[in-house]
């Protein structure tokens, strides 16, 4: 389905990404930061979607998640491996065709869209246990209108798990500074730091739209590992925030 005129998709941002498409599966290309993030990313998750799971292969069986802004599937993958029915969902058509592709090749059975939020909340409303909404909020053209389709896929009691770049002087030294023009993680360009979000403002838009924050955690780059960890404390640069949606009152 191709995705239509949208208010909170930005085509300069979803040409950016375009160039790129062919190297989502690439650990050594533009999207490497990606990759570096996703094992404590996926057991953030886990976490919070199935804290008594113990050693389960498949803890986030009889879950179905949305992961809007899944790109190349970086984030539905490991998702549909732990058991979820996935669908993930992305304005870009070429980074749709290569998760559709890789899923395939992988023996897969996610389902991938090539639309916006706003108009899968029209036509599914409530129908995910969770969204997930990892490394996409800096990129939207209107946050508010966003997160209202995000809280209108939710189902009432379900959990929304965001992660993003928060607005400070240090994330601006390392996120943009470090990170495009330095040590060329990614490609010059690819992040705006007046579009990052503070915590704060994040919460306050879930609040608006009907969800209720639980708690956040920073994530913070080794050098020496080479990897990432999670921080209760330093939210200076990138974190994840959880929210839930209020089970709705019985009259």
């Amino acid at each position: 389905m191709a995705a239509h005129k949208s208010r909170t998709t930005d085509p300069d941002e979803i040409r950016h990404f375009a160039k790129d498409s062919a190297h989502w599966w690439d650990e050594t290309g533009p999207f490497a930061p990606l990759h570096r993030l996703n094992p404590v990313r996926m057991g953030f998750i886990r976490d919070v979607l199935a804290p008594d799971a113990g050693g389960s292969l498949r803890p986030l069986a009889g879950l179905k998640i949305l992961d809007i802004g899944c790109g190349g599937g970086l984030v539905s993958e490991p998702l549909a491996r732990m058991g979820a029915d996935v669908t993930g969902l992305d304005a870009d058509d070429v980074a749709i065709g290569v998760a559709r592709d890789h899923a395939d090749a992988n023996g897969l059975d996610i389902r991938y869209l090539n639309d916006n939020a706003e108009d899968l909340a029209g036509r599914e409303p409530g129908a995910f246990d969770c969204v997930v909404a990892l490394e996409i909020v800096e990129h939207v053209a209107d946050i508010d209108l966003f997160i209202a389709a995000i809280g209108r896929l939710c189902r009432p009691g379900g959990k929304v798990i965001m992660s993003t770049l928060n607005r400070t002087p240090k994330s601006f030294a390392l996120g943009i500074v470090a990170a495009e023009y330095i040590l060329r993680w990614v490609p010059t360009g690819t992040h705006d730091w007046k579009k990052f979000v503070k915590p704060a403002e994040l919460a306050a838009a879930m609040r608006r739209h009907g969800l209720s924050p639980e708690r956040s955690s920073g994530l913070i780059f080794n050098p020496l590992t080479n990897s990432f960890s999670l921080s209760k404390r330093d939210l200076d640069v990138n974190y994840l925030m959880v929210a839930h949606k209020p089970e709705t009152k019985k009259k």
